[in-house]
């Protein structure tokens, strides 16, 4: 069966269930991919995802609203919110950032990269959990 009609009988599935949005998680070697999708109702998409094999499939990807200035991840990896497990994290929401103070650090290859505030503000919302896989240019953090 190829991808397209797995997909489609998934999403026929889906319909009759009335279920309307999944959750997908990948394993990787340097952590976990995991994405909210929900099913477009009435067949009108309001996004589409792209697969491997340049096949779109209709969907509706849950996308934080941004508001503010945004610290963007420069590089693929995974995000630490701390300096080390246990320790305290760098911010939190509600608190106040000046130009130069690290907020997040992003792993790539073993190496820790620091994410550094080119502003100051205000914390207005953290976009991703300690640990979890990010994406070139993919907002972590909000300040207003």
């Amino acid at each position: 069966m190829s991808f397209n009609a797995t997909m489609e009988s998934l999403s026929k599935k889906m319909d009759d269930m009335g279920i309307t949005e999944i959750d997908f998680e990948r394993r990787f070697l340097f952590g976990l991919f995991t994405r909210r999708i929900h099913l477009a109702k009435g067949g009108v998409p309001a996004a589409t995802v792209a697969t491997g094999k340049n096949t779109p499939i209709s969907a509706v990807v849950d996308e934080p609203q941004i508001s503010g200035h945004a610290f963007k991840s420069p590089m693929v990896g995974v995000v630490y919110l701390a300096p080390e497990p246990g320790a305290k994290p760098f911010i939190k929401v509600g608190a106040t950032v000046h130009a130069g103070d690290t907020v997040a650090l992003v792993e790539a290859m073993k190496t820790f990269n620091p994410i550094k505030s080119d502003v100051d503000g205000v914390v207005k919302k953290i976009l991703v959990t300690d640990g979890a896989a990010v994406e070139f240019d993919q907002p972590l953090i909000i300040v207003e």
